[in-house]
């Protein structure tokens, strides 16, 4: 199990709740798996007892969501849950982030707990930066940002290294920045080395609007891009600004612009024009593997509870 089980990123109406523990069996008795089991009911810890109660208590939206009180639609289909501010604020949370208001939610997999090696989803935020103009478009040089972000990410990486956290490096585009002009939605991906934690995905995509940018991160590890790949072009369909927030309703005379491009907006905005690394999802990187390890940790002893969870009951 490995980062973001998201992330975005990566969870249902609600997820499948793992199996109920089962029931103590007699001395000699064997699990479902062939394994033998203890003479008593395997007890959990409180840390594993308090995630499978977070991911049970979750409820998963479907539909049309309205977001920024009515700035943004998202579109979302049966085949994938959409977990609101305040619910995706405890998941994240439970990961090791602290608490953050500006979260407008999380979208996650239809089928798929939060406690499954395969899990990923999507944080969904939004910046008020400013109307950012794409009439460079054609002309960016997405290599030499490249470049940027790894010289910045290095510094970065220092800096979270003397405080105690795991260091990053930017490996490469895991998928080159894509703009359509228009629907005036750019995506992209980065592979992360967070050197003995592995390597992770971070998948992005943004939405421009007439005064800001739609944001949805998702975070998992590098093998699942595959996985990933194609659910995060279907997502880049479900984002819609409504009337009187479109990014063609601009009006220069009463709208803000932002103080940077569209290549800045790859290069993390505002954050990459003071040199700092954007910091949630870095630190959720951080404090996921943290608690994913835990997680492993806690669950061995108790592999009847997950391990065949999907299958029906003899």
């Amino acid at each position: 199990m490995f980062l973001l089980f998201t992330s975005l990123a990566l969870a249902d109406i609600p997820p499948s709740p793992p199996a109920p523990t089962p029931a103590p069996a007699a001395e000699g008795a064997a699990a479902a798996d062939g394994t033998a089991v203890a003479d008593a009911e395997v007890e959990l810890p409180p840390e594993l007892k308090a995630l499978l109660a977070l991911e049970a208590g979750l409820t998963y939206e479907h539909g049309d969501v309205v977001l920024g009180g009515g700035k943004a639609v998202l579109h979302v289909p049966e085949t994938f849950g959409y977990l609101d501010a305040a619910e995706t604020d405890r998941v994240l949370q439970s990961w090791g982030n602290p608490p953050d208001p500006n979260t407008w939610g999380m979208l996650a997999p239809t089928g798929v707990s939060l406690l499954a090696d395969e899990s990923w989803a999507v944080i969904v935020s939004y910046s008020d930066d400013g109307h950012i103009a794409d009439d460079d478009a054609a002309d960016i040089d997405y290599a030499e940002i490249l470049t940027d972000m790894q010289a910045g990410a290095a510094e970065e990486s220092a800096a979270r290294v003397q405080a105690g956290l795991t260091g990053v490096r930017i490996v490469g585009w895991a998928e080159q920045p894509h703009y359509d002009p228009t629907t005036h939605k750019i995506y992209w991906a980065k592979e992360l080395d967070f050197g003995q934690d592995g390597r992770t995905l971070n998948y992005a995509i943004r939405a421009l609007g007439r005064s800001g940018v739609l944001e949805f991160n998702a975070v998992a590890p590098m093998e699942q891009l595959p996985t990933i790949k194609a659910p995060m072009e279907q997502i880049l369909g479900f984002a819609e600004f409504t009337a009187g927030n479109r990014y063609e309703e601009f009006d220069a005379s009463v709208d803000h612009t932002a103080e940077y491009g569209l290549a800045a907006l790859v290069a993390g905005g505002v954050a990459a024009k003071t040199g700092v690394f954007k910091g949630l999802l870095l630190m959720l990187l951080a404090g996921k593997k943290f608690v994913v390890i835990g997680v492993v940790a806690l669950i061995a002893g108790a592999r009847a509870l997950f391990g065949k969870k999907d299958q029906p009951k003899s």
